[in-house]
């Protein structure tokens, strides 16, 4: 057991940064690489050397069924592969070559590019290959919506806010892809766009789908009347919005969909590429590829980047190890530790009043993003675990950025106990439902794993008069268990994650381990372990898959049930020694564990996303925290993570 923590705390301390901090490729399915091969053709800045490593990552991961999955062997996805199809086609493949002839029969199999996403035909719009009506009715003048009326851009989330501005802009100035090679997909329609006439149809999710439908259909003719006066003032409203968020290299939004669409929506105002605004979106874009080496490797883009959520959870990792092993290891994890703790602290957002004012206007900031920077858009689920990791690293010296993120997490707390990962109370669901929201990811609600962080964070700041707070959480959760005792994981595969998030929230917050709560929870983690002592979920269960099920088992996973077991006081359960076996045995020759599926999700259903450094720290982790509490001949787990 020594000897395995030894292994992986020295491959994982071998990848921090000579600053102190961690980052970690985050991978996403073909959409996003697609995307950046159009947008070069778009604006005719084509980097045929990069195009080809982009290309060679297309083909790679081409599902067996033809088209592209949106993770791991998943099922055949439509939007994803009209993408990754016209983005191949764009770099040169021949369209009678076995991979696209099998990709665009998939295609039409499915009902053809006509049925693919809204955002795949905007797409498609911009490269004039169906008609503008193709894409929902949205008017760029939504800007000017009253917070107050019931869909504006602040009842959106945060992503879909960054995204959706530019991007009606765009839709209200029509702009045309310069596309230089003359590439278009006329081959993946089963009907001529131009005549096509029903391209706002079910299935729809709710009885609210054809009502909104009919509103489309509605106020499509009205938006053609709107004055040329009032149009231009709407795409200077937008502008007002993007500009003061571009937020540097790190970008609108520091998200794929939103950084490109500000690329766009300034090159359709006919901003020059010199520009320093230009050029700096740009850049925010390119920042995101990811290459391999040599000249044949390949290329991708990222969605984002991830390094403060990285540097936090590797940071608990080490921190963990350290004290497991003790010994020379605890001055070299110390070292790491103050590295990793002085990067952290001045990433702490201050000085900007972000988004999330507009429903509490009166909050001092005080989280941490996601990115490097995104200082309008903090995110809580990350505010609670690096709180936590200062806290445990130096109470006194962290003291002050404690309090100030304290109180920020305190008034994020959305009406229902619950919290959401960026925004207050932005759970209108019916929003959803319009036409332009066919992912059902518009929003931003209160969710089991967001929730179960800030609470692990306050139960381990341990202020008393916090404890209503905690309270009206604890009861949240209470209410979101699933009939068989799991917890929904909104941003991580998933029911496992959902589960492991909340159960060592249950622990921090003092809940019993006989709580029926915890009881259903264990019993449920222990009734999905597989045979080889693991665990692993699918992506699928997003999708309506049978809960906590899979082919294989993952170390991130196994970590995941395995440190929920133990925060639950079940460290002397066969299972937890089941698990902790599984994760001895798949460790590799450099300490490190293995895994190609994806685990965790973007958006269900749409977008989902595998984290690499979840394979590392998530196993050094719980092997830690497994010896520590053995040592210490204790149940109870110290801390709230």
């Amino acid at each position: 057991m020594d000897e395995t923590i030894r292994r992986a705390q020295a491959a994982l301390g071998a990848r921090q940064r000579d600053d102190g901090h961690w980052v970690f490729e985050l991978e996403a399915d073909a959409t996003i690489p697609s995307e950046y091969i159009l947008l070069e053709h778009y604006l005719d800045r084509i980097d045929t050397a990069l195009q080809e490593r982009l290309a060679r990552y297309l083909r790679r991961i081409q599902g067996e069924h033809g088209g592209w999955p949106l993770y791991y062997k998943g099922r055949f996805d439509l939007s994803a592969t009209v993408k990754a199809y016209y983005a191949l086609k764009a770099v040169g493949d021949d369209i009678d070559a076995p991979h696209m002839a099998r990709a665009r029969a998939a295609i039409l199999e499915a009902g053809g590019a006509e049925r693919a996403n809204v955002f795949t035909r905007f797409q498609l719009a911009l490269f004039g290959e169906i008609p503008w009506r193709g894409t929902p009715c949205m008017p760029v003048e939504v800007v000017f919506f009253p917070k107050w009326f019931f869909f504006n851009i602040w009842n959106m989330a945060y992503w879909s806010r960054t995204v959706v501005v530019p991007l009606l802009a765009l839709a209200a100035m029509r702009p045309r892809a310069r596309n230089p090679r003359g590439v278009h997909v006329p081959e993946l329609f089963r009907d001529d766009p131009w005549r096509i006439t029903d391209w706002t149809r079910g299935p729809y999710r709710s009885a609210w789908g054809p009502v909104f439908a009919r509103l489309d259909a509605f106020i499509r003719p009205i938006e053609a009347q709107i004055p040329g006066w009032l149009r231009r003032r709407a795409i200077r409203r937008a502008r007002s919005f993007i500009e003061p968020r571009l937020n540097g290299v790190d970008g609108l939004g520091a998200i794929y969909p939103a950084m490109a669409n500000s690329v766009m929506f300034f090159d359709a105002i006919g901003m020059s590429p010199e520009d320093p605004r230009a050029e700096t979106a740009w850049e925010s874009v390119r920042a995101l590829l990811v290459n391999s080496d040599g000249d044949d490797g390949e290329a991708y883009c990222q969605p984002c980047v991830s390094p403060v959520w990285d540097t936090g959870l590797a940071s608990h990792a080490m921190a963990e190890a350290g004290a497991a092993v003790g010994g020379g290891m605890q001055a070299e994890t110390a070292r790491r530790l103050e590295k990793a703790a002085a990067w952290l602290r001045p990433k702490q957002i201050l000085d900007v009043v972000g988004d999330w004012a507009v429903r509490r206007p009166g909050l001092q900031p005080g989280g941490w993003a996601f990115q490097y920077n995104n200082p309008h858009y903090p995110d809580v689920d990350d505010t609670a675990v690096v709180a936590m990791l200062l806290h445990r690293h130096d109470p006194a010296g962290n003291a002050e950025a404690l309090e100030r993120a304290r109180h920020w997490v305190i008034g994020m707390q959305s009406s229902n106990g619950g919290w959401g990962a960026f925004d207050i109370d932005n759970d209108h669901d019916v929003l959803n439902h319009i036409p332009f929201a066919d992912h059902g990811a518009l929003l931003d609600p209160p969710t089991a794993d967001v929730t179960a962080r800030c609470l692990s964070m306050l139960a381990q700041l341990g202020h008393p008069e916090d404890r209503p707070t905690i309270e009206r959480g604890i009861a949240y959760l209470r209410r979101e268990q699933e009939a068989d005792g799991s917890w929904f994981g909104r941003w991580g595969t998933n029911y496992i994650y959902g589960t492991w998030s909340v159960l060592c929230a249950l622990n921090a917050a003092g809940i019993a381990e006989d709580d029926p709560m915890v009881s259903r929870a264990v019993e449920w983690l222990i009734s999905i372990q597989r045979e080889d002592g693991g665990w692993g979920e699918d992506c699928a269960t997003f999708e309506g898959a049978a809960p906590g099920r899979y082919t294989e088992s993952l170390p991130s996973q196994t970590a995941w049930a395995v440190i929920g077991l133990m925060a639950a006081g079940r460290r002397d359960h066969p299972s937890v020694a089941r698990g902790i076996d599984y994760l001895t045995a798949t460790q590799d020759e450099n300490g490190e564990w293995q895994e190609q599926p994806y685990n965790a999700v973007g958006f269900p259903r749409v977008f989902y996303l595998r984290y690499h450094g979840y394979r590392l720290f998530f196993p050094l982790l719980a092997l830690s925290r497994f010896k520590t509490l053995q040592q210490s001949n204790t149940k109870r787990v110290p801390f709230g993570f």
